[in-house]
């Protein structure tokens, strides 16, 4: 475990936070060469990639605080605020599932007032997000954050006390759900771009990556660790976390929506002969 590389006086790099920049600029520099082939303004791509990342900071911070509320009593300005009251410099605390909502809403919102070719520009970005989640999650392996629940499996881990996994699991092998879930977002990108390769209508790549991630998420997270107020239900002796009640919304939205696109593909963005034609895939 590596949570931070190197640090000049206050100021730290951390492993996370670098492992979020490279994923950042990869992801970017993926979807501008993506975007050549389908015919989207580069330019258009790089303020809306833009738009991702801040809505991918916010909306992850933001469901981490609500969660979290008695770790910000009596400092609410560490919610914002890089000059930490403890002192420390940067911004801990973080929820993916968060993230993937409002970028999902500002996309969506930035799509349509930029007037962009709708499915098209959705299925450009899409193989960038499992390859962001497979290089990120390396970094919270580093970090000893998102860990896992105790195991005898042989992949079963254990984290010095430094870190929160190390600390909660003492001396205590553990899921080790960040390197899983970084395999998993590695696949799931060599995947989308297999498939795409078929693919018979716009939307498809990106109706895929929602159900990938999902399915994926719904799974991981029962080994995955989470506080008591991360809970939403218990069936059965067995924990359901909010962030598996929102994969199991998005499934079911993108599975249902996938269906009807196939059945419909004529529609007035999928097909050739309209505003939305099928361009090349890699």
């Amino acid at each position: 475990m590596h949570p931070e590389i190197f640090s000049i006086g206050p100021i730290s790099v951390k492993a996370y936070g670098l492992m979020l920049a490279i994923s950042f600029f990869v992801g970017v520099f993926l979807v501008i060469k993506r975007a050549q082939k389908f015919g989207i303004p580069p330019v258009k791509i790089i303020d809306l990639s833009l738009v991702i990342l801040i809505s991918a900071i916010v909306g992850s911070r933001f469901f981490y605080v609500i969660y979290h509320l008695d770790e910000f009593k009596g400092s609410w300005l560490d919610v914002i605020n890089p000059f930490q009251s403890t002192g420390v410099v940067g911004i801990a605390g973080l929820s993916m599932m968060g993230g993937v909502v409002l970028v999902l809403i500002s996309s969506i919102i930035a799509i349509k007032v930029w007037k962009l070719p709708f499915w098209r520009t959705l299925d450009v970005f899409s193989p960038a997000f499992p390859l962001g989640m497979g290089i990120t999650r390396i970094g919270c392996f580093l970090n000893g954050c998102c860990y896992g629940t105790p195991t005898d499996w042989f992949w079963g881990v254990t984290f010095p006390e430094e870190c929160a996994a190390g600390w909660h699991y003492h001396n205590t092998h553990i899921h080790p759900t960040q390197l899983i879930s970084s395999i998993a977002g590695f696949a799931m990108f060599a995947v989308l771009i297999l498939l795409e390769r078929k693919r018979k209508f716009a939307g498809f790549t990106f109706f895929m990556m929602l159900i990938f991630y999902s399915a994926f998420r719904f799974t991981i997270d029962f080994f995955r660790y989470y506080e008591p107020s991360m809970v939403f239900t218990t069936i059965g002796g067995v924990d359901i976390s909010n962030n598996q009640l929102i994969s199991f919304i998005i499934f079911i939205i993108a599975s249902v929506a996938l269906i009807r696109k196939a059945r419909c593909n004529n529609d007035n963005e999928g097909i050739s002969g309209n505003n939305d034609v099928i361009a090349p895939a890699e």
